[in-house]
């Protein structure tokens, strides 16, 4: 029996550069057992799948030997406190620069005396300075030569430098590898800033419940307290666990997980969950779930995992820069080789200018700067409480030009009151609403909920003992037995499905019909509130591009039109069945052009199956709700059809920052390339050039981190 494969996520130590990143991840998916693996070098974590984890470690460590697979759970146990960038010991670092740089600055001062009389001693002194300096650099590449790959920064940049000794340009040999290590130093910082940002965002997680015991209150881990369990939280506090208020007056702060930033009035019998602040006073709170059972973990899970899932444009260049780098080194030996042999011209100027391209070639700036853009744009949406469960739905969502919502409790808020009863045939209102509530008593549907509160406040009592053979019948309505009576409440097509005679069909709004023994006995008009932003957020989703706006509802089609006319929607299909749903939009999917994307806004519930089917399925309502966050690829913790609207402006501004990179990077580097062929760069530019490309595709990468609100889509 084979074994099944495990997933695990380990915090990578002391990787330092995307294309080793790349290369980690290709080799590990070749390890026998292994079916998954992605390197997020954004955030620095190994998602494998794979039967043992023995032979993974082995492989990593035969891929890149310096790296250290940490798992994610004893992550926090190895951070040191010594000044650190990500796998970088700062002070080793800058001791060797300092150092290198005073022989490079002495090479610069008596460069002219050396050649005229110290030539070897010049030697001397570059070679100190080089090795000083480029140390890691020789034996990173070494390594990768011994393993085969003859293609990365770090051989490249050995090549470039050991050429330029070879011709003796000894000062820019050492400057260019000095400035490279220094820009390195600098990206890495930048990146490693950005990260922080970025998991700052994402910092919601409780660290301790205080829990009321026999000897008094004691400090625990959220992890470890229980369902029943009594925690105290004080003013200023995060509350750790979901839970039911039994005592304690406050306002909390939901931000964390709805992106709200307006604390909520939390008393005695209301419900708080994980991760909100306890802003004004004291709590005490029976905890309702286990912690890995709230939504603030799933929230963090789904967040931290959510990289995992990469965009095409990402594996597109990692893909390109396997290919790219021995291109740039083919096309660098043929500038070097070829004009000396065809032309006769100069050697040592050709291979100059050659040394010159290998430098500007590096991919680091696409490699690094792509998958810190969607990390970014990821933590953005997550701190505006929208939950997007992977890279490749950020590019679905930018590309999304239809958006079709369920109506019930996305467009409305799902709140049911009876308006009326009307009643007919001889049967009384109080008749009317006593069957009604006898048929739904069991129905956890919202409308059966507005029928008993009706019934309820009517005064009237139910005697639950003559119930009986209560059923769903789906998309229609229910029956029941209600002593000698046998009960039908539902809409206009369980009339029709059931044959029984009655006058009107067509409503303005949400209507239950309801009929006793086969005879019709009236109807109720049921009112469901709209929400105050929906107007709002489908005239922004029309401004941020989207072409078609659509309603699929169960609901009568008078009903359905009156909202659609109010909204302005393009289009809208009424009287649907769960099932009716896919199969309309099944229609609509092949209707639209094949490079946009669709997306459905549900409850997460009875839409899931639409959900499923979608490019891109939006749950609204997530806080809670499993369904959602099981079926959906975004899910909206608060219950707005604006978040819809701020869900695809995030995803087109990560876009838009992604290419922006992209087409940055291949312009200095196309236009280096071409001058450093043509004699019009050294190797000084060309350097510069490639890290200040990294550095500035890094910082544009970051500001998708720039609060959404201030963009006007602030909800």
């Amino acid at each position: 029996m084979t074994n099944q494969p495990n997933a695990e996520k380990f915090h990578i130590s002391n990787l330092d550069c995307a294309s080793c990143a790349a290369k980690l991840e290709a080799g590990l998916r070749q390890v026998q057992g292994v079916s998954d693996a992605v390197v997020d070098f954004a955030n620095l974590t190994l998602h494998i799948r794979a039967a043992e984890m023995g032979p993974v470690l082995e492989a990593a460590r035969r891929i890149e030997p310096d790296i250290r697979l940490i798992p994610q759970t004893q992550h926090a146990a190895h951070r040191g406190h010594r000044p650190v960038l990500e796998g970088v010991d700062l002070r080793k670092e800058l001791a060797l620069l300092i150092s290198a740089g005073g022989l490079f600055f002495w090479l610069l001062l008596f460069e002219q005396w050396f050649h005229r009389q110290w030539l070897f001693l010049e030697l001397i002194v570059t070679l100190a300075a080089y090795l000083l300096v480029g140390w890691n650099v020789l034996l990173a590449a070494g390594r990768t030569v011994r393993r085969g790959t003859f293609f990365d920064e770090n051989v490249l940049m050995v090549i470039a430098t050991g050429g330029a000794i070879a011709i003796h340009a000894y000062t820019e040999a050492v400057g260019v590898m000095l400035f490279y290590k220094v820009g390195e130093m600098l990206q890495q910082a930048a990146v490693d800033r950005s990260r922080r940002s970025i998991r700052g965002l994402l910092a919601a997680k409780p660290d301790r419940a205080a829990v009321q015991t026999d000897r008094g209150v004691c400090n625990m881990s959220p992890e470890a307290v229980s369902v029943g369990d009594v925690i105290v939280v004080k003013p200023g506090e995060k509350i750790p666990l979901d839970g039911e208020i039994i005592a304690g007056r406050s306002l909390v702060d939901a931000s964390a997980l709805t992106g709200e930033p307006m604390p909520v009035s939390a008393k005695p019998g209301g419900k708080v969950m994980a991760g909100q602040i306890s802003k004004t006073g004291a709590l005490t709170i029976r905890v309702t779930r286990l912690f890995k059972e709230t939504s603030i973990a799933r929230v963090m899970d789904l967040v931290e995992n959510a990289t995992a899932r990469k965009a095409r444009t990402e594996k597109f260049i990692t893909v390109f820069a396997r290919y790219y780098t021995p291109a740039v080194v083919v096309i660098a030996a043929a500038i070097a080789f070829l004009p000396p042999l065809i032309a006769r011209a100069d050697f040592q100027t050709w291979i100059y200018r050659a040394l010159v391209i290998l430098v500007i070639s590096c991919p680091c700036a696409l490699v690094v700067s792509i998958p810190l853009g969607y990390f970014g744009g990821i933590g953005r949406a997550s701190k505006e409480g929208i939950l997007v469960k992977g890279s490749n739905f950020i590019d679905a969502l930018a590309a999304v030009k239809t958006v079709v919502f369920d109506k019930t409790g996305t467009l409305t808020r799902g709140v049911f009151k009876v308006n009326g009863v009307i009643n007919c045939n001889g049967f009384s209102k109080d008749q009317l609403l006593e069957f009604a509530a006898a048929a739904e008593s069991q129905s956890n549907h919202p409308i059966a909920a507005s029928i008993l509160s009706a019934f309820k406040h009517s005064g009237g009592i139910l005697d639950a003992a003559k119930i009986s053979a209560h059923m769903d019948i789906s998309g229609q309505g229910v029956t029941a037995r209600y002593g000698d009576h046998t009960i039908y409440v539902g809409n206009d097509a369980l009339l029709h499905k059931k044959d029984i005679a009655h006058q009107r069909c067509e409503f303005d709004s949400t209507v239950a019909h309801i009929a006793v023994d086969g005879k019709y006995a009236g109807y109720m008009t049921i009112g469901d509130e709209m929400r105050k932003e929906t107007r709002q957020a489908v005239e922004r989703l029309r401004a941020e591009g989207v072409t078609h706006v659509a309603m699929l509802t169960g609901d009568n089609r008078c009903a359905a039109k009156a909202i659609s006319h109010t909204l302005g929607l393009d289009s809208f299909y009424a009287d649907l069945l769960p099932e009716d749903k896919v199969r309309v939009f099944e229609r609509m999917a092949l209707d639209s052009p094949g490079h946009h994307k669709i997306a459905f806004v549900g409850d997460g519930i009875n839409d899931a199956p639409v959900i499923a089917r979608a490019d891109v399925g939006i749950a609204m309502g997530g806080v809670g709700s499993d369904a959602a966050v099981e079926t959906a690829d975004v899910v909206l913790m608060k219950d707005s059809p604006v978040k819809v609207v701020q869900a695809i402006f995030i995803a087109k501004q990560t876009r838009r920052i992604v290419w922006q990179n992209i087409i940055l990077a291949f312009v200095v580097k196309g236009v280096f390339i071409m001058f450093g062929a043509l004699g019009m760069a050294s190797m000084w530019e060309a350097v510069f050039a490639d890290m200040g490309t990294a550095l500035l595709a890094v910082a544009n990468s970051t500001r998708i981190l720039k609060n959404v609100q201030n963009q006007g889509l602030g909800v």
